[in-house]
């Protein structure tokens, strides 16, 4: 069903992954090289033919730095399943774009691993899920403000820092984990300081401006995913996949397909259209658009 209460389509059985043969799974479940480096190359290769038309200042520069922040808070989409390891079939190149996309978006990946499996892990529970840290929106006010991202980005830097100094105070880290994420906040932490002491100015116009204008795409996005879904365990039912363009789809590595993501995290971005047309008849929550999903959610505000 759609926000407002519409229902979706259901055969009246519901899925379960146990009624997929092992073929249909295995070739679901297949990670590749191949299509995680050509999407990796063509979202970065964006990011930078972008920036390089802003450092060059070309005619009418300052337009570019919105599509440009827009492409670089995306990289949240590789980010995601690289921390689920599904971008790649290797272990090492997810780690190292992990890495160098969580660099970029003030979320090392460690700790960010952590944050987002617990997430999987507790869906919508407001004990236990760190994505509700961030209160979604009541009325209109805060809603506008949730969408500048400032509220995440000081959530971000607070948990940088307090992993620099040893001092995350996060329940979803265990115990053994916290040197680690501490070393890498670390390393992050100082390698922030060469970069911008060597192109403070060119990072600022390349990257954090248009991270910051960038910021509320993403805002947008990931509210829809969970927003006025029930709390309950059944993954169909307490998330939501939402219709969108083929471009929205490409530099969000197919995050659209939520719903199919939270039934089976396991399942790669390039296979989740896949898993969605198997999945479509049982799910709960599907909106055509993310325009009218704000629409709808600005009415009940």
């Amino acid at each position: 069903m759609t926000m407002d209460g519409t229902p979706g389509l259901n055969n009246g059985r519901a899925f379960t992954l146990a009624g997929l043969d092992k073929a249909e799974l295995r070739i679901l479940l297949a990670r590749s090289n191949r299509h995680g480096a050509l999407r990796l190359a063509i979202h970065a290769g964006l990011i930078a033919v972008l920036g390089w038309c802003i450092l060059a200042k070309v005619p009418f520069w300052p337009v570019l730095l919105l599509p440009q922040g827009t492409l670089l808070i995306f990289l949240f989409a590789p980010l995601h399943e690289c921390i689920h390891r599904t971008a790649f079939r290797s272990r090492w190149c997810n780690d190292v774009v992990a890495a160098l996309c969580g660099w970029l978006l003030l979320l090392p990946p460690a700790w960010f691993r952590y944050f987002h499996l617990n997430h999987h892990r507790f869906t919508s529970d407001p004990a236990r899920d760190p994505e509700l840290a961030v209160a979604k929106p009541r009325n209109r006010p805060v809603y506008l403000m949730h969408l500048t991202g400032l509220a995440v980005w000081g959530a971000q830097l607070q948990a940088l820092l307090g992993s620099t100094h040893g001092r995350a105070e996060d329940d979803f880290i265990p115990q053994k984990a916290r040197n680690r994420v501490a070393l890498e906040a670390r390393w992050c932490l100082a390698l922030y300081i060469i970069a911008f002491a060597a192109a403070g100015e060119q990072l600022l116009w390349v990257w954090v401006v248009p991270a910051f204008l960038g910021q509320p795409f993403l805002r947008a996005f990931l509210l829809a995913e969970h927003m006025d879904c029930p709390k309950t365990t059944d993954m169909l039912a307490n998330s939501r996949t939402t219709s969108t363009t083929a471009a929205l789809r490409f530099i969000a590595w197919n995050m659209s397909y939520h719903a199919e993501h939270h039934t089976l995290p396991a399942v790669p971005f390039h296979q989740l259209p896949a898993f969605h047309r198997l999945t479509q008849a049982h799910l709960k929550f599907r909106q055509n658009g993310y325009l009218n999903f704000h629409r709808e959610l600005c009415r009940k505000l």
